[in-house]
């Protein structure tokens, strides 16, 4: 006691100073702490939430929730230690809530775009539409995921371009990245082949695609044979899919698209160039009429 009131006697008017300054330093001290704790605590419940037997699904999900709340968190933090440094200098934070709340009706007049952004991003997290790592098109931009916050969604195409969208923006949701995805095919050949042949070739093409282990574990069915789609101008048109694991389906299109081209090349199979028929018309007799051409000789 005796040397508080020596220390004190020493220090004089500087007493008050330092002991503010201490106070600020110790408040900033937890504020750090503080936010560390709750990243180091957020990080091993989604750790053990992961070791319990998540599937990747949940844990896409749980790593944007994690980023959310750790956003979150460090808001909250950053308020509370500023309105105690605020009442260790003497300055009375009542007015100053007041006047944020008058100011933050203001901006939410003014700002109407920023806290629909907000509202959107909640109710995108709760109803689970868009997670770190998903493959998405949204407000026309397509890409992988990178970061989701309450305000925005910062997409990479496969070009490498970051397009950050704000999720007010978002009205439409499209996700490649859900349970199982299809990749679907269509095949063009000559209107000379036979149809049930090509069927052949392209199934047994698919189940060589589907025993191959470097894509066994992507493909989850058997090729499934829409069949014939569409008359085009030079071919037919068949269609077929394969049920494979989300994020799958270009690779496994791409393979299967190669070993067709080639199974084609050596049953003899055309895949036919576009090309032009002329027709020079039929009288009601049936019988077509000669087509006229006429061969000019080049000048000597």
């Amino acid at each position: 006691m005796e040397f508080a009131h020596a220390l004190s006697d020493v220090l004089g008017p500087w007493a008050g100073v330092a002991t503010t300054a201490a106070h600020i330093v110790l408040i900033v001290l937890l504020a750090w702490l503080a936010r560390r704790l709750v990243r180091q605590g957020l990080t091993r419940l989604r750790e053990h939430l992961t070791d319990s037997g998540a599937d990747r699904e949940r844990e896409k999900r749980l790593a944007t929730l994690e980023q959310v709340a750790r956003y979150v968190a460090t808001v909250l933090i950053l308020l509370i230690a500023i309105m105690l440094v605020l009442a260790e200098l003497g300055i009375s934070i009542a007015p100053i809530l007041a006047a944020a709340g008058v100011l933050g009706i203001a901006v939410g007049f003014g700002a109407q775009s920023l806290v629909k952004d907000y509202f959107n991003g909640l109710f995108l997290l709760l109803e689970n539409q868009v997670r770190q790592g998903d493959v998405i098109e949204i407000a026309g931009k397509g890409g992988l995921v990178e970061e989701m916050t309450l305000r925005y969604i910062r997409l990479r195409d496969y070009e490498g371009s970051v397009h950050t969208i704000p999720n007010g923006a978002v009205d439409t949701v499209t996700n490649r990245s859900r349970g199982h995805a299809f990749a679907v095919i269509d095949v063009g050949v000559a209107y000379r082949e036979d149809i049930d042949a090509v069927f052949g070739i392209m199934r047994r093409v698919g189940a060589e695609l589907r025993a191959d282990p470097e894509y066994a574990a992507r493909i989850e069915d058997d090729i499934e044979i829409a069949g014939l789609d569409k008359w085009a101008d030079s071919a037919i048109m068949l269609r077929c899919r394969f049920r494979v694991k989300p994020l799958e389906q270009w690779g496994v299109r791409r393979a299967y698209l190669l070993r067709l081209k080639k199974a084609f090349d050596a049953a003899g199979v055309e895949i036919p160039y576009p090309h032009l028929t002329i027709y020079a018309g039929q009288p009601k007799t049936g019988e077509a009429p000669p087509l006229p051409l006429a061969l000019r000789q080049a000048a000597s």
